[in-house]
């Protein structure tokens, strides 16, 4: 699986974006309407990017995506990557540079309830995608997003690195397996030869402002806190990789910067926290409800749920010495810049500036 078309070096030295490398450059963003979706359109556009955002409408209400009135930060698409010819056209239409393919069912439960969507969205989808982009001969550099829940998970609690066994015990982390194998056979089949840069980018657990989905952990608190309810968990001793959203983000974006003028970089990349923010769901929760205080709460929800790993770590190594990515942001300040977007949101304040503003505290980190 872990294939690319020549040799990689480590870097002993951080490397950071290039503004020039992104200023005027065409994107195409599937999933733009999004959590993590609109923190990458506002990312583009922080950095010059003339962005096509293509996507269903915002998957929740409120949405990140309309309370900061992104449709007016892009060519905005309504469209569904299961439709083909629809995206087709769209992405001729568009010409990118660079496509970032983020959209996605992303949900673990809702998979459950819906495995036939979710394997046509995530598995077909991600397919429809890489066919248009073989027809676009703009196109440099690929990135398609899947999850860290691609792995094999068999409970040993050992991180995994991009050359382990790809498996999923549900239908949401199976169908982003099997879209890694379709990135592999594209990639193999078609890209290659055409000298397009085509990853794949596994992220781990993302928290941020924005994110208003059902069954995730950060929205789920806000909503009980708001309502002077307690939390409830399902499962307070999973571990899993916390970061910041902007942290993957930055990568995905150093990793298309690099693919689109060094087919070596494609393969399939970790990207994910120290090792020593990789928590049990009981101490974010815990932290969760000191940063936010009176009212807070959380109770263990003792009922019956699906199935979900215990542990859940990433060897992120390969990330850090050849891309010189690292992340920034430990997760208490991660925590902190999520309470303070989602508490601007209820003093109805301006959403967009301290987007903004976290954006460029971020960007400072690195460099930019």
């Amino acid at each position: 699986m872990e294939r690319s078309t020549g040799t990689l070096e480590s870097l002993d030295l951080e490397v950071s974006l290039s503004p020039h490398f992104w200023a005027g450059r065409k994107v195409f963003l599937t999933g733009h309407t999004g959590f993590k979706g609109s923190w990458m359109l506002l990312l583009l556009r922080h950095l010059g990017a003339e962005v096509t955002g293509f996507s269903l409408e915002p998957p929740t209400s409120p949405s990140m995506f309309d309370l900061l009135e992104l449709s007016t930060s892009c060519q905005h698409l309504i469209g569904d990557i299961r439709d083909q010819s629809t995206l087709a056209d769209a992405i001729a239409r568009a010409e990118p540079d660079i496509v970032l393919h983020m959209a996605a069912q992303p949900l673990v439960r809702a998979s459950y309830q819906l495995p036939l969507e979710t394997y046509a969205t995530n598995v077909m989808g991600t397919a429809n995608v890489l066919d248009a982009c073989r027809y676009v001969e703009k196109i440099k550099a690929i990135v398609v997003v899947t999850t860290d829940k691609v792995y094999e998970n068999q409970g040993q609690g050992v991180p995994f690195t991009e050359t382990d066994a790809l498996g999923g015990h549900d239908p949401y982390s199976n169908s982003k397996a099997c879209a890694e194998l379709v990135v592999s056979a594209y990639r193999d089949s078609y890209f290659q030869a055409a000298k397009v840069g085509l990853a794949s980018a596994r992220a781990g657990n993302v928290i941020g402002g924005g994110d208003f989905a059902e069954d995730r952990i950060v929205p789920d608190a806000v909503r009980a806190f708001h309502a002077q309810k307690p939390l409830m968990i399902r499962n307070p001793k999973a571990r899993r990789p916390w970061q910041h959203v902007l942290e993957p983000l930055f990568g995905y974006l150093l990793l298309a910067e690099k693919l689109a003028g060094d087919l070596t970089y494609a393969s399939s990349w970790n990207f994910g926290p120290a090792p020593e923010d990789a928590r049990p769901v009981s101490q974010i929760v815990a932290t969760l409800v000191d940063l936010w205080g009176p009212g807070a709460s959380w109770v263990h929800d003792q009922s019956e749920q699906p199935y979900e790993a215990a542990v859940l770590m990433l060897d992120c190594s390969k990330s850090e010495k050849v891309l010189g990515y690292s992340p920034k942001w430990e997760l208490e300040i991660g925590l902190r810049k999520t309470l303070e977007w989602y508490k601007c949101w209820d003093d109805k304040a301006d959403l967009r500036e301290l987007s903004q503003s976290q954006i460029n505290q971020f960007l400072l980190t690195q460099g930019l």
